[in-house]
């Protein structure tokens, strides 16, 4: 069989060409996504980057309010601890009324049952001499008188003889008087002691309503909170997914990019290697030259720091009224409210004061386990001159209720509320002091 001359090099070429090494061979392409896919899911991936943004002010908001609505439940809880100290006072004040009242009849009725005893002496003494004829008390002795002297004589044996009872009779009806007296003031005492028990019972059952009152406003605000929060969530997982549906069609897109330059490089060296094989086969020609080496890829390319790295060590530890200590979380303690139906004294944790005595420990700084005693721990400076590891407190009323660390940034480290954990969260505005109190 012949061969045509001029179809020889090509021959040679395919022969070079088949026996070309595996390392230039690209393996089929892969999907590409189109420009639309990529721009749709982006757009819903910004979708849900912004519903997360709208939820995050959504939930600070509903915080804020919950914050509220918790320093209410607080003042209304003092309120009702100070109603219960006035009613325990008011019943020890009606008990010693009660008491002094019935002593004071006691002794009126001793004072009257001794004058009747004393008029029963001397109307015994006055029947004795009447029956006698005798000069001792008789009406007779008066009427047989047989001059004016007489008469005087005898009255006087008289008097001699029941004067005592007589003066003792005057003595106990002074004093069945000044009994009757105390009595009336007892009695009225007694009056005066029960209209405060009265008005005090009636505070206290004001004060408790008025607790239950602003605790299901504040277990209400709660549960909207909860629920933002956990849509919030589960926005933030489905914008995870759409971030990772963007990165996956990009990624997608690039490896089809670089499948296409590795395609186009192999394509060059395949005719390159074509290139040189004919013209190595042709008569005359020069030397074969040597294959280029397949190429590479491209290789792409402390005082406040102290204290609020403590404080950050402690995120997601349960809010426990009490707890907290220089050492860690502790058990909580028991408020007899709102704390108690949280179960607090249950749990080991921190409260917002007691994170701070544990973040601030860690420089050797002792603080009092009360916010209000806490802001004056250190110097007061203007909240437009906070800086990181400062304390914020909040306020109602004037009284000082809640304290968080500023860590910077706008952001600040706090234990909440009860039910809540230790979390960093936006600096809130509302009810804020004016001023951080600055330790170091």
């Amino acid at each position: 069989m012949r061969v045509c001359r001029a179809a020889i090099p090509v021959l040679a070429a395919v022969l070079v060409l088949a026996a070309t090494p595996c390392a230039f061979a690209v393996p089929p392409p892969p999907p590409k996504p189109s420009d639309q896919e990529i721009q749709d899911s982006k757009a819903n991936r910004d979708a849900k980057a912004g519903r997360v943004g709208e939820l995050t002010n959504q939930l600070a908001a509903a915080e804020t309010k919950l914050i509220d609505l918790q320093a209410a439940v607080e003042l209304k809880m003092e309120d009702a601890n100070k109603a219960l100290v006035d009613l325990d006072n008011a019943r020890d004040e009606a008990a010693k009324a009660r008491s002094l009242a019935t002593a004071a009849k006691t002794e009126a009725d001793a004072a009257s049952a001794a004058i009747a005893q004393v008029h029963k002496e001397v109307d015994d003494f006055a029947a004795a001499s009447f029956r006698q004829g005798s000069t001792v008390g008789s009406i007779t002795a008066f009427l047989g008188a047989k001059s004016p002297q007489d008469l005087l004589d005898r009255a006087a044996l008289l008097n001699a003889v029941s004067g005592s009872q007589i003066d003792a009779l005057e003595r106990m009806q002074r004093a069945r008087i000044e009994q009757a007296n105390k009595e009336s003031l007892a009695r009225a005492a007694v009056n005066t002691a029960n209209e405060k028990q009265t008005a005090a019972e009636n505070a206290k059952r004001v004060a408790d309503n008025a607790t239950r009152a602003a605790e299901q406003a504040r277990r209400s605000q709660a549960g909207e909170a909860a629920q933002i929060e956990a849509a919030k969530a589960q926005t933030e997982q489905e914008l995870t997914r759409a971030q990772a549906e963007v990165g996956g069609l990009e990624s997608q897109l690039q490896r089809y990019r670089e499948w296409q330059a590795a395609k186009q490089r192999e394509d060059e060296e395949r005719a390159k290697q074509a290139a040189a094989a004919a013209a190595a086969n042709k008569p005359g020609g020069g030397a074969r030259p040597s294959r280029p080496a397949p190429g590479r890829p491209a290789v792409v390319g402390g005082g406040p720091a102290v204290v609020i790295a403590r404080a950050l060590s402690q995120l997601g530890m349960p809010y426990a009224w009490g707890g907290g200590n220089a050492h860690g979380p502790t058990r909580g303690i028991r408020d007899g409210g709102i704390a108690d139906s949280f179960g607090d004294y249950a749990k080991v944790g921190f409260d917002c004061s007691g994170l701070m005595i544990y973040a601030f420990a860690g420089v050797g700084v002792g603080l009092p386990h009360y916010s209000g005693y806490q802001a004056d721990a250190g110097r007061r400076v203007p909240l437009s001159q906070m800086a990181p590891g400062d304390m914020l407190f909040w306020a109602t009323g004037g009284r000082i209720h809640h304290v968080a660390l500023y860590i910077g940034n706008g952001q600040m480290v706090e234990a909440p509320y009860s039910g809540s954990r230790v979390r960093i969260a936006p600096v809130r505005y509302g009810g804020i002091v004016p001023y951080a109190a600055r330790v170091f």
